[in-house]
Formats: C-alpha cells, sequence, structure tokens
C-alpha cells in the first residue's frame, strides 16, 4: 500500500524542459511561486520600512517628550 513497486506512481518527467512545463500547467504553477515569493518579499519589506519608522519615533519621543506626534 502506498509504496512504489518497478517505477508505478510518482511523477517522472523526461527531461528539465518537461518538468518547467508541468504538462502545460507550468505556467499556473510557476506564476503562482513567483506571486507568492513576490508576495512574501514585499511583506517583509513593508515590516522593516514600519519597524524603522516606529523606532525613530520612539528615539524622537525620548529626546523630546514634551513634543506632540503628528
Amino acid at each position: 500500500m502506498g509504496g512504489r513497486r518497478n517505477g508505478e506512481g510518482g511523477v517522472n518527467w523526461a527531461s528539465f524542459g518537461d518538468f518547467l512545463a508541468m504538462g502545460g500547467y507550468g505556467f499556473y504553477v510557476w506564476g503562482a511561486y513567483a506571486v507568492t515569493f513576490l508576495g512574501l518579499a514585499a511583506e517583509i519589506i513593508l515590516l522593516r520600512r514600519r519597524r524603522r519608522a516606529a523606532l525613530e519615533s520612539v528615539a524622537r519621543y525620548h529626546r523630546n517628550p514634551h513634543e506632540t506626534a503628528p
């Protein structure tokens, strides 16, 4: 049960090009990976910017605690 016997089951490609084509669905598969990667990269960049802005705000407050926040 569940095991491979004599090369049955599993996914096999004849070439790297066949692997990239994914049986005709390569555009959708690799496109989904690209969109996910770009979304994660954008999130990391935006989080770093927000963190930096928050730390600068705290530092500004500690330098002049009587100044009102923007």
